[in-house]
């Protein structure tokens, strides 16, 4: 039997429950729920439901498809057929047929099993070979999290569909959709060489904040600067502690009730490190410690972070310093540099105009690094090479355009904040000739651009920056700071 009218009712309402102030948007689904049509059939040209299926990987990536009818990138979709028991039971089938991935590989975010994460409404052109009139789609879009780590192969409906592509949060495709994921939150579970785990003592204000008084994991949740989950727990980590991890993994997903009854999915990467916590600067909470997986029964702890806990000690059965034969170090102090480890790299524009005068710009008083401070223009590479990034950055926060032959590396410093923080790579390129005057495309970054005479700087200058504008005009090309003598 087709869907029915009273099945897609209760679950439009049962949306609509959770988003309220989305009902006037919605009206043309629930002016078409009143009419005697058909609104499941394809044929109901005064506009017809579709479902969708919202696929997200372990890193936050989310499935899109081109569908060729459409010329549109979209989640996997389409229209639901007599067989299908439900509208999530459509969205499964048109996932499967559409890229193969069957419904066994995912299974429905807690939550979310029977109530749509989205309901986007969109115009459809008229296919006169078809006979078909444009008409509109009342697309119910159901959230879905891959069982294993990877997704598994996909086979492509090719009449169909041309492409598929796992899309960051801040690039899915329907403005609605991109809304919505940004209420996710990232824990980050660290551990030790000794096998211990880095536990949060969380300030105890009932009422006021999230398991007042609990031991928990760093973390928090995710703002709409942060392009990925990884971002949203690296900044926690700098936020909170003023920590840096060089390596983190995604490592499961972690379950909470919210204030309102909620399920909110918290993603947990994991990390090592081998730092002494008294010497971070916590920001928030109470304490930070080490903890055995044995001890943690003397805690006030949840049952989640617990078992998050106990399941990773189970699949790290061997620490990686007797792996590699590394003596355990005495508690309390730091393990010694040993292995691999991921440095930042940071890439940083020198702007020097005929008179002499650098370009600095003065950071956002929100800004989790060197808030209400000067600094050159700046910006972390990411998947390309530094050239690329610092064309790209100068013209996004600045509006500078550069071209690639005219940019020339003048320096490179090396620095970390302090013992056993992530260490950073800054390269230091000047343009010797640009287009354009600085402006402040992102004023939530930067509030101010100006050119400084470098042997009057501002006192309020990131200390690694004046280091090598000092290098820069000495003509020196290296420079190290923070690194113990």
């Amino acid at each position: 039997m087709p869907l029915s009218h009273d099945h897609i009712r209760t679950t439009v309402e049962a949306y609509l429950a959770r988003h309220p102030h989305e009902r006037d948007q919605l009206g043309p689904l629930l002016d078409a729920l009143e009419r005697p049509t058909d609104i499941a059939s394809r044929s109901t040209f005064t506009g017809h439901v579709t479902c969708g299926a919202i696929v997200v990987d372990a890193l936050g990536h989310v499935l899109h498809v081109l569908h060729l009818a459409s010329g549109r990138v979209l989640p996997p979709g389409g229209h639901s057929e007599p067989s299908d028991e439900s509208l999530a039971a459509t969205a499964l089938r048109e996932l499967h047929e559409e890229t193969g991935i069957p419904p066994q590989a995912v299974t429905p975010w807690p939550g979310y099993e029977t109530v749509p994460l989205d309901i986007d409404i969109h115009g459809i052109d008229a296919r006169p070979g078809k006979g078909e009139p444009g008409h509109q789609h009342f697309d119910l879009r159901f959230l879905f999290r891959l069982r294993a780590a990877t997704a598994p192969p996909v086979v492509l409906q090719e009449e169909e569909v041309g492409g598929v592509e796992w899309r960051a949060v801040d690039r899915v495709a329907s403005p609605s959709l991109r809304e919505k994921p940004k209420t996710a939150n990232a824990s980050a579970l660290i551990y030790n060489d000794r096998g211990e785990y880095l536990l949060h003592l969380r300030d105890y204000f009932p009422g006021r904040i999230w398991e007042p008084g609990m031991w928990s994991l760093l973390g928090g949740g995710r703002e709409p600067q942060d392009p990925t989950l990884e971002h949203t727990v690296r900044r926690e980590l700098s936020e909170e502690a003023g920590l840096g991890i060089a390596d983190l993994t995604p490592f499961g997903t972690e379950y909470a009730s919210d204030d309102a009854g909620g399920t909110v999915p918290i993603a947990v990467y994991a990390g090592r490190w081998n730092g002494d916590p008294r010497e971070l600067r916590l920001t928030e909470g109470v304490m930070l410690a080490w903890f055995a997986p044995q001890d943690l029964h003397r805690l006030r702890i949840t049952d989640t972070t617990s078992d998050l806990v106990r399941r990773h000690s189970a699949s790290h059965p061997t620490s990686a310093a007797s792996r590699s034969g590394i003596a355990p170090q005495k508690e309390g102090r730091p393990a010694p540099p040993h292995g691999t480890v991921l440095n930042v790299i940071g890439v940083h524009l020198y702007l020097e105009r005929p008179d002499g005068t650098v370009l600095l710009g003065l950071r956002h008083p929100g800004s989790p690094f060197a808030p209400s401070t000067w600094h050159v223009l700046a910006g972390h590479c990411e998947q390309e090479n530094a050239i690329t990034c610092l064309i790209r950055e100068a013209r996004e926060e600045a509006g500078l355009h550069i071209e690639r032959q005219d940019v020339e590396l003048v320096h490179v410093v090396h620095h970390i904040d302090k013992a056993g923080d992530q260490p950073r790579m800054g390269l230091f390129f000047r343009a010797r000739a640009w287009s354009g005057e600085p402006e402040l495309c992102e004023p939530d970054k930067c509030t101010q651009w100006a050119f400084w005479d470098p042997n009057a700087l501002p006192d309020d200058l990131v200390p690694y920056t004046r280091v090598a504008i000092g290098k820069i005009q000495n003509g020196e090309l290296y420079s190290e700071t923070g690194w113990p003598a």
